[in-house]
């Protein structure tokens, strides 16, 4: 049996933007190899200053909701081998219910959202208006239909132009955790892959960069 991975995180790097409005990470040096001070051996050890929602993260139901779990109480059953179910809306923008089919299939599942908006990644066009989300229609369907856990490849799920975030608010209320800004959800097949999606356990924070990857084993995945 093999398996094949798929990364669908993108990497964090030095001043690098990816939401409007937000400061970008700083990853500096805070203990040098030159400063290291053991013998015949040496070490890097770096530091991170970055608001939580940087590069691909997660949003745990504390981000919108004061009383709700936060990134260190996300239940690892939402984000661990999970199987996905992926959703083509490729050159949509406003994305409706429609594209979900069958609500049956998606009862636990982990539903991905392939927008194709991740190849612009880097650019302004990225973080400009015009960016692919969901209508809260499609929300409140993915909470009847109890997934674990929703992702998208684009800027946000919700419609940033507005002053209102429908899909975070449902999604969130309903325990759904919702991961942004992922990338590679165009090789990741229709069914018959699992999601690992872990950020580090942090406390008192809604939002937390991730590792996400699809993994599929070939001869002996099950969806």
């Amino acid at each position: 049996m093999s398996r094949t991975t798929v990364e669908l995180s993108h990497p964090i790097s030095d001043g690098m933007l990816t939401y409007p409005g937000l400061t970008g990470p700083r990853v500096t040096t805070d203990v040098s190899r030159q400063q290291s001070p053991l013998i015949d051996m040496a070490y890097d050890i770096a530091r991170v200053n970055m608001v939580g929602n940087t590069g691909t993260y997660i949003d745990a139901p504390f981000h919108f909701h004061a009383d709700g779990a936060d990134i260190a109480e996300l239940p690892l059953e939402r984000l661990l081998n999970v199987p996905i179910v992926m959703i083509r809306a490729a050159g949509m923008r406003a994305v409706g219910p429609d594209v979900l089919g069958d609500p049956a299939r998606l009862w636990g599942k982990a539903v991905l959202v392939h927008t194709g908006w991740s190849a612009r990644w880097g650019s302004p066009s990225y973080r400009g208006p015009g960016h692919p989300f969901l209508i809260g229609e499609v929300a409140e369907a993915l909470v009847a239909a109890n997934v674990a856990v929703v992702g998208i490849d684009s800027l946000d799920i919700d419609d940033i132009s507005l002053p209102t975030r429908p899909c975070h608010h449902a999604l969130l209320g309903a325990g759904i955790p919702i991961i942004e800004q992922m990338t590679n959800l165009d090789v990741v097949p229709d069914i018959g892959a699992r999601l690992v999606a872990l950020p580090a356990p942090v406390r008192g924070m809604g939002s937390f960069p991730l590792r996400a990857i699809a993994w599929t084993d070939h001869g002996g995945a099950d969806s």
